[in-house]
């Protein structure tokens, strides 16, 4: 086993642990490509072969928004894009968790700068909370923004108010 696959084991294994913590369950992701040149959808899908089979990390992609834990954003956000997204993102549950994978979602790439059909990076339309550079990003790097998700999950939840059952005041 060469360095880069105990990398990737070991990273692999910090995240199925603490997806169990966090959720009892696994983390729903809907992926939304806003634009892309498809590089990072091949990545994406890399990490459902049976080298990284991201199911054994408790690690699914969604179709509905609904269900989703985070949304993953891939491209620049094109201007026919736009509404979709924020439509995505308004169906999404609270604690709404975004990354942008590739350099194209994190600042909009080589199509950021005065294009008609493309916008900037996703920050632009929604708070970004993990960036996920890389052009595309190699699945290795992938595993690595979804722990720093993770991360950012357990930051938002100590930030809400959690009340269950009935509040009751002392005093």
């Amino acid at each position: 086993m060469d360095a880069e696959q105990r990398a990737t084991e070991a990273s692999a294994r910090r995240l199925r642990e603490r997806i169990r913590s966090m959720f009892g369950r696994s983390l729903q992701i809907r992926h939304v490509d806003a634009g892309s040149c498809y590089g990072c959808e091949l990545e994406l899908q890399t990490l459902t072969n049976p080298y990284y089979d991201m199911n054994r990390l408790n690690l699914f992609f969604t179709t509905s928004p609904r269900h989703a834990d985070m949304l993953l954003v891939t491209g620049p956000v094109t201007r026919n894009m736009e509404l979709a997204l924020k439509n995505t993102y308004d169906a999404m549950p609270e604690p709404k968790i975004v990354a942008a994978c590739g350099t194209c979602a994190c600042n909009g790439g080589l199509f950021s700068y005065g294009d008609y059909a493309a916008a900037t990076g996703l920050d632009v339309f929604l708070p970004v909370d993990v960036y996920i550079p890389g052009s595309p990003p190699n699945p290795l790097a992938l595993i690595q923004g979804l722990l720093a998700v993770l991360d950012r999950m357990e930051q938002k939840a100590r930030h809400q108010r959690i009340v269950i059952g009935p509040e009751t005041s002392d005093g």
